[in-house]
């Protein structure tokens, strides 16, 4: 019995391009974000507004009184830093899925020293770091033949040039204030770096440190996707802002509290311009102290609507940030203790420097 082809049509099965699928889950994330963005700007927006409904008409503060004042300092820069610091950090991951510590430490081998420290400057920003890596980074780039002093011009430029900072320094004194402090904090690092690098310090180097052998893990071939790259933002969101959120609110009901109590023009009497041993010291005070950025920029912020001069307050800020007292403690491990001396003297130095400048100059 003859059996017609056609008695039986299925629809064919068509099969799904890897390629294809690749494609529409690239579009699907773009459509994501695009919407994430949208709403963002528009919380961003009702920020300002929110913050004073809910002071003056929900809680019913006076206008104008000292707790009014604090409490809308406080629900405004708030959620407003936070937002900032979600949008920045989510960008910075996706930059920094570019560059991982291997990769790094090429890029920075065999380089000319005037040419390895402006490098490693601008690596510096967008690599990640903390205290705790500054070791293993120490060594990996001594046994890859980076030059000390560009060494130091990365282990400076990292801590002290970080997002957190950024969004900060942006969300509360603006572009131009951020700017200065991305391009101070570059220079204090490059030339801080090239003056130890012409000092020849290599012999406060722990000896053990020259004896160790570091075996880079194989680096991947594999291609690295958009959605690899956006997970790593998210990732970066998850890790920084759920550890640094704590210190920013902290930070910013510490300023708040100034903001609304602290007398106008006190802090001029001893952080002014015209005292001129105020930024050495404002730099003494700094070095020993523990914090970062998140804690301590909102109340450089509020000391300065108090009176405090902008280099002032920077040199402080970046004694903080820039000398932290764990990273230094974390050093001792490879680095002699002469050689840490010169480390943190001369960064003091370059950041004593550029306060008086600020404060002649602004």
């Amino acid at each position: 019995m003859k059996i017609k082809e056609n008695a039986c049509q299925c629809n064919p099965i068509i099969p799904v391009h890897p390629d294809n699928e690749k494609g529409n889950r690239k579009w699907k994330l773009i459509f994501l974000l695009g919407a994430a963005l949208s709403v963002w700007v528009l919380l961003y927006c009702w920020v300002e507004p929110a913050a004073k409904f809910l002071t003056y008409s929900v809680f019913q503060l006076p206008s104008g009184s000292q707790l009014g004042s604090s409490v809308a300092f406080f629900l405004y820069e708030a959620p407003k830093v936070m937002l900032l610091l979600t949008i920045i950090v989510f960008g910075v991951g996706i930059i920094r899925s570019f560059f991982t510590p291997e990769r790094t430490r090429q890029m920075l081998a065999g380089k000319r020293e005037y040419v390895g420290n402006v490098l490693a400057g601008g690596l510096g920003i967008v690599t990640p770091f903390c205290s705790c890596s500054a070791v293993p980074l120490f060594i990996g780039f001594v046994e890859t033949g980076v030059p000390l002093g560009v060494t130091f011009t990365f282990l400076i430029a990292a801590p002290m040039i970080n997002e957190v900072a950024v969004v900060l320094l942006l969300s509360m004194f603006g572009w131009k204030i951020a700017l200065l402090y991305v391009a101070t904090g570059l220079f204090i690092a490059i030339t801080a770096g090239w003056v130890i690098g012409r000092l020849k310090l290599e012999r406060y180097i722990e000896s053990w440190v020259f004896d160790i052998k570091i075996v880079d893990s194989a680096v991947t071939t594999q291609r690295i996707t958009f959605e690899d790259r956006a997970q790593y933002g998210l990732n970066a969101v998850r890790e920084i802002v759920g550890k640094v959120w704590p210190y920013v609110l902290a930070g910013i009901a510490v300023g708040a509290a100034i903001h609304g109590y602290v007398p106008e023009g006190l802090m001029a009497s001893f952080m002014g311009k015209d005292v001129w041993w105020a930024v050495p010291a404002a730099v003494l005070l700094g070095v020993p102290m523990y914090s970062n950025a998140a804690g301590i920029i909102p109340i450089v912020q509020a000391l300065m609507e108090k009176g405090a001069a902008l280099g002032t307050s920077l040199a402080f800020m970046m004694a903080v940030i820039g000398l932290s007292l764990p990273e230094t403690i974390i050093l001792r491990k490879v680095l002699k203790w002469q050689l840490i001396g010169i480390f943190v003297g001369v960064v003091a130095v370059g950041i004593i420097i550029t306060g008086y400048l600020f404060n002649a100059l602004l």
